[in-house]
């Protein structure tokens, strides 16, 4: 493991198993959890013994750790920005901690294995340092998603790509909610939409939204704010995207209605497939769902006005 990345999240025990469940859906690999807060009887119902290590009966009972191992080719950024802004989101108190290589390092050094993606049927995303590539007659996305979370190789991107570029065109606008890298707003733009508003809680996020659509040459069709889910949106929108988590979606579902028009289609991702049916009953109180699409233990919806 000489190039790999460890994350260490440090969280209170009883937020252990949820945070385990996030870290899961950053990578699918390498993964452990420790946690101490059961130890003695642990020990005494696994191995019949009370004598139990020293340093072990010294270690912080009151907190879990989550190790996650990133391999080079993964982006250890993203991962991170993944992580913070899930968490974040679920209320979940953390620490991150990163060990391997330098940051500067694991900042860089996964962009020489992310090479240009086809996502759906029309489109291409171009990482900016790949110079060389054939778009097969693809619409092109130039990305540099930075630290932000979306690239295009994660699952609950490509599910919304997939439904957007079947939505998108002239007359059209589009609202992100939770941008990210901004690589959904952009994808929508250069498929035709007249225009998109994203919003997110990071800072950042909003900075490299903007970088990218300025990569893309629709910074003027473009606007992101900083905001908490729609607190900053204003207008209807013909498509709505949130690709985020389970319960920020949930919150999200009594509100997002006064952004649609009748022909709207809102599409929800991020939604892990063990949550997946309690977020289909709480959106069906207040929309009518279309579709539902899965890759990989993620599901994605599309839902509509009653």
């Amino acid at each position: 493991m000489n190039d790999w990345t460890e994350i260490k999240i440090n969280v209170p025990n009883d937020f252990i198993d949820a945070a385990g469940d996030i870290a899961q859906m950053a990578v699918p690999y390498g993964i452990y959890i420790e946690d101490y807060s059961m130890l003695e009887q642990e020990v005494e119902e696994i191995a019949h013994i009370d004598l139990i290590d020293e340093e072990l009966l010294k270690k912080d009972r009151t907190k879990g750790v989550v190790h996650i191992y990133i391999s080079p080719e993964d982006n250890p950024g993203e991962a991170v920005s993944f992580l913070r802004e899930r968490y974040e989101s679920e209320g979940i108190p953390f620490e991150i901690e990163t060990l391997g290589c330098a940051e500067e390092d694991w900042l860089n050094n996964w962009k020489q294995y992310f090479n240009p993606i086809e996502v759906g049927e029309k489109l291409l995303i171009r990482p900016t340092w790949r110079s060389e590539y054939d778009a097969k007659g693809r619409a092109v996305l130039n990305l540099d998603p930075g630290i932000a979370f979306g690239t295009g190789a994660h699952e609950t991107t490509r599910l919304v790509l997939g439904v957007i570029e079947k939505l998108a065109g002239p007359g059209k606008n589009f609202l992100d909610v939770g941008c990210g890298s901004g690589i959904l707003s952009a994808a929508a733009l250069i498929l035709g939409c007249d225009s998109a508003f994203g919003v997110d809680i990071d800072e950042m996020a909003v900075k490299t939204a903007y970088e990218n659509a300025e990569l893309n040459g629709v910074t003027d069709r473009f606007t992101a704010v900083c905001g908490n889910l729609t607190d900053k949106v204003s207008g209807k929108y013909d498509i709505i995207a949130a690709n985020i988590v389970a319960d920020a979606i949930i919150a999200l579902t009594a509100d997002i209605e006064k952004f649609m028009k009748p022909e709207t289609v809102y599409v929800m991702s991020g939604i892990i497939d063990s949550r997946s049916e309690e977020v289909e009953r709480e959106v069906s109180r207040h929309l009518r769902i279309l579709d539902k699409y899965e890759d990989n233990g993620w599901v994605c919806l599309t839902a509509s006005l009653m």
